[in-house]
């Protein structure tokens, strides 16, 4: 949030506003009998009680449970470029030895609902299987939306955003739907809802895209030209581009690089009207060219430094982070030696700026090798509006003068980097509210862009430097781009999944601008994140979302394909996967840890030193995560030096692995005291008595006509439904594993 001028009212539940018009930022922390809000000229008064009323009208026999006490108003507040107030109402109670919460933020006089978050006690039903289905659970975000847009037309579409790579067990199954406001039945981009449903069919997540619609003005769409016309145009003039992509799996800590055309980005639309084309710079009536790749440095230039220590890193972080004013102090809070995601030493400086009524703070990167500051942003600039010293307002740089100065600050600090990087091909993002520039200098390697590496460099008005950043990651094969498909076929294919969209958008960010244009999208394959694999011809998701294979059983088959399809079961060819086969302990461990925890190789920030319990299972080991991990949480116990990954695992012995992830590990270990009533109960062994006894009684592994077969090996099937039951175990005790 952006916010104006600050000032603090001491009330008793009661914000008036228009009383005060220039009142300085109060320290202290903030309560409900000291609200710091935002001064606006309005009359309006609400309490507390005001919100909480106008909450419960808003659901109606829905959070009875819920007290005045329970409740906390935080404050209320405009953003820069909307003047309505804005009010928070929280709530947080205890039901059950169980944390509930949830929040809602009102606008305008009317109290209209602008956010709605709700996180509920989560239940069997919300897990796998959910108690709604999709479709079901659309008809509740359906009747949910109707009771907040005040008779304003919306539709459902499509959510690009609705992605996630991995689902553990022990989360509810969570529906995402988004909804565009019309006019016209035509989508306005940027007037959104977005709306979350959990499996048992309650609503967590609302979200209404803040607007100020009555000053919108629109085109008349009974204006627009043929649809068929601009779409020939479009494809007469389709550039394509071939380009590397890096792809990271942030479980694995994996890249791969992949050879893929895209059409090029100069052109975002075609304005349906005038049929001019929409470029980052507004529209032109000549299709604009692609931009011609300038290294920014031919040869590789000497680093600024040979390898620097703590202390002279310290030394670049003071002259870098000074600021000019007797009313700010930079403490630097400490200093550290990590890996970045290459695994190149870095130095982290954690920095504060303290000031009188309190302190900002965030880190500076340098280049441990090079002396390189490789990652920066600007804090002082907020912080001196925040305290009365703004600078004065000069006339702002030109684009082009901002370009020059942006190359002439990578060249000072992170020479080294240079002949990686090219000039922007791309138009900068212009913040005309603050007058800065944003430049995005693109990673070249063979002559052509690496989608997504690249050096972000932000330009303030008066042209001093507002932030820094460098992507770079280290690929040690780049695939030769000499065995891709030509870029007259690419362009053939682009042009034959090309279809146009008609949309209602501003053409640029200015604040200043109400009017919404008519344009015409360009959408390629039916999706919002898709590319052309440059060496197979062939259509795939950018996030890397796949199409899951259904298999099919006569017990398991819902639970054997929510796992694949949750990416927890990876199976290689459906055609020959038998369900029924047995399952050895290496692939059953990394079900069970993929169900019910999420991996992370550490992608961002510091890397641990990597240990090993198992002389066979290093860190390059496929299963090096989930076996570690599993021997942290005492799941499986090293009683030797090596961890058969490749042997069948026995039903016992899962019995001890799922009673050890519930926690239950001592009370398993005293067997004297269980007696098994099954069949077969003297083939199990001693130790796993307790084990047995406690995962049948939970009903997570179940007897075969009254016998256990403690020996018998474990299949696919049989584990993925007793993932599932120990999932439902462990929701309905919070015994969550959380992240790893």
């Amino acid at each position: 949030m952006n916010f104006k001028k600050v000032g603090t009212i001491l009330t008793s539940s009661v914000l008036t506003f228009g009383m005060f018009s220039s009142m300085a930022s109060a320290a202290g922390p903030v309560n409900e009998q000291q609200v710091q809000i935002q001064i606006a000229a309005t009359d309006a008064v609400f309490t507390k009680n005001d919100l909480i009323k106008k909450f419960h009208e808003l659901f109606p026999n829905k959070f009875t449970f819920l007290t005045n006490s329970d409740f906390h108003m935080s404050g209320a507040h405009i953003y820069t470029e909307d003047d309505t107030v804005r009010y928070d109402l929280s709530f947080n109670k205890m039901v059950e030895g169980k944390r509930l919460s949830g929040s809602v933020m009102f606008v305008g006089d009317k109290l209209e609902i602008e956010q709605f978050y709700f996180q509920p006690l989560i239940e069997k039903d919300a897990l796998f299987p959910a108690k709604v289905s999709k479709e079901e659970a659309k008809k509740i975000a359906d009747d949910f939306v109707k009771k907040f847009i005040n008779g304003e037309e919306y539709k459902p579409e499509t959510n690009p955003y609705n992605y996630f790579p991995q689902q553990i067990l022990t989360e509810p199954i969570r529906y995402s739907f988004s909804y565009a406001r019309t006019k016209d039945q035509v989508s306005i981009a940027d007037q959104r809802i977005e709306i979350s449903v959990l499996g048992n069919g309650e609503v967590v997540n609302f979200y209404k895209i803040p607007t100020k619609v009555e000053a919108s003005t629109f085109d008349d769409a009974k204006q627009v030209k043929d649809k068929k016309e601009i779409l020939e145009k479009v494809k007469e003039n389709l550039l394509v581009d071939l380009q590397y992509q890096i792809d990271m799996d942030y479980q694995t800590g994996e890249r791969s690089v992949k050879l893929v055309y895209q059409p090029t980005t100069k052109v975002q639309g075609v304005n349906a009207s005038s049929g001019k084309w929409l470029t980052g710079k507004g529209y032109t009536d000549d299709v604009p060219k692609q931009t011609k790749i300038e290294k920014l440095s031919a040869n590789p230039l000497p680093p600024k430094q040979n390898g620097i220590t703590v202390e002279e890193a310290k030394k670049i972080a003071e002259k870098f982070l000074s600021v000019k004013s007797d009313k700010v102090k930079l403490s630097i809070e400490s200093i550290s030696e990590i890996e970045n995601y290459n695994g190149q030493p870095v130095i982290s400086i954690q920095y504060m700026y303290q000031y009188k009524n309190g302190g900002s703070g965030t880190n500076l990167l340098i280049n441990k090798q090079t002396g390189e500051v490789i990652q920066y942003h600007d804090m002082t600039g907020h912080i001196l509006d925040e305290i009365g010293e703004k600078p004065k307002e000069e006339k702002a740089i030109s684009q082009e003068e901002a370009l020059a100065q942006a190359t002439k600050y990578v060249k000072e600090w992170i020479p080294s980097y240079l002949h990686n990087y090219a000039m922007p091909v791309e138009e900068p993002y212009y913040d005309d509210r603050l007058g800065t520039y944003q430049f995005y200098f693109p990673r070249i390697v063979n002559g052509i862009i690496v989608i997504g590496d690249q050096i972000n460099v932000g330009i303030a008005s008066d042209g001093s430097l507002t932030s820094l950043n460098v992507d770079y990651q280290e690929v040690e094969k780049w695939p030769a781009i000499d065995k891709v498909i030509s870029k007259e076929a690419a362009t053939a294919k682009l042009k034959d999944s090309l279809s146009l969209k008609l949309t209602y958008m501003k053409k640029d960010y200015n604040q200043e601008n109400h009017h919404y244009d008519l344009v015409y999208l360009p959408v390629y394959n039916e999706e919002a994140f898709t590319y052309l694999d440059a060496n197979t011809g062939e259509w795939n998701s950018l996030n890397g979302m796949k199409v899951s294979p259904v298999i099919s059983h006569p017990w398991a088959e819902e639970e054997l394909n929510y796992l694949i399809n949750a990416k927890v079961l990876d199976i290689k060819d459906p055609k020959k996967f038998n369900g029924d086969a047995s399952i050895s302990k290496g692939e059953a461990l990394k079900v069970i840890m993929n169900s019910l925890t999420y991996f992370y190789a550490g992608y961002y920030g510091e890397r641990e030193e990597s240990k090993q319990t198992f002389d066979n299972i290093d860190s390059k080991h496929p299963l090096y995560q989930p076996i570690e991990r599993a021997v942290e949480m005492g799941i499986i116990q090293p009683t030797s030096k090596n961890f058969d990954v490749d042997s069948s695992i026995k039903r016992e012995e899962l019995a001890a692995w799922y009673i050890r992830v519930l926690g239950l590990e001592q009370a398993a270990k005293h067997s004297d005291i269980y007696k098994l009533g099954f069949a077969d109960a003297s083939k199990v062994k001693k130790e796993y008595t307790g084990y047995v006894a406690l995962a049948s009684s939970l009903g997570i592994l179940e007897p075969d006509k009254n016998n256990f077969g403690p020996a018998r090996e474990v299949t696919y099937a049989e584990l993925a439904v007793s993932t599932i039951r120990l999932a439902h175990e462990m929701s309905e005790k919070r015994n969550g594993m959380g992240y790893y």
